[in-house]
């Protein structure tokens, strides 16, 4: 399978852990945002939103990362990252929704504003947009923290894509300047979730600088 990926990505990372953790072994392929390589005609066959993280398995494509999440997770079921109790699959899918819907875009915010603009010459980050930001991290990160008292995952006793599509939003942090400082428990839980092997070697993937 291959799996192509801006390296920075978190929407790409979170894809590679969840292959880490079931062990299999991805060809990731790296796409040059900046060159425009995404909206060559070879990548829109496989992706017609020419964008990122794409998988190729075969003569099969797919594209949305809790989508490529799911199929890959699915490969190898005896990695424990799909509950096989129907409520907590279904917790597991409700957090990961909530993710795409709440959580991801308020983090993307800061990502977008501190980091993406700066790689791609885009001008100084606007603080209107940074203010909308920790507004609306305020918010949903109060509902994470408070539901990870007492917990070392999202849902059950094992890693699932719920960690896995959560935390991705959290590798910049400190980057990105998502205020974690003020969430105790989210810090506790990304840094045992983040400190994971199989994060860690997703994670050694990025380029330096």
């Amino acid at each position: 399978m291959q799996l192509y990926v801006f390296p920075p990505s978190p929407n790409s990372l979170c894809c590679q852990a969840v292959a880490n953790q079931a062990g299999i072994n991805l060809e990731i392929v790296p796409i040059d945002l900046a060159a425009g390589e995404h909206m060559s005609p070879e990548f829109v066959k496989i992706n017609p939103n020419h964008k990122i993280p794409t998988l190729v398995d075969g003569d099969f494509s797919l594209w949305e990362s809790g989508a490529i999440m799911l199929y890959i997770a699915n490969q190898a079921p005896e990695s424990n990252q799909i509950p096989t109790d129907a409520k907590e699959r279904a917790q597991m899918a409700q957090w990961m929704f909530w993710k795409t819907a709440h959580f991801g875009p308020a983090c993307g915010i800061f990502t977008f504003e501190n980091i993406v603009k700066t790689i791609f010459d885009m001008g100084a980050a606007d603080p209107a947009q940074l203010e909308k930001g920790a507004e609306e991290f305020g918010r949903f990160g109060g509902v994470l923290d408070e539901h990870l008292k007492g917990r070392d995952y999202i849902v059950g006793d094992s890693v699932t894509l719920a960690d896995h599509a959560i935390v991705t939003w959290l590798v910049h942090a400190d980057g990105a300047g998502i205020p974690l400082s003020d969430f105790a428990e989210i810090s506790r839980w990304s840094k045992g979730i983040l400190g994971s092997d199989a994060w860690q070697k997703a994670l050694a993937t990025i380029p330096a600088g």
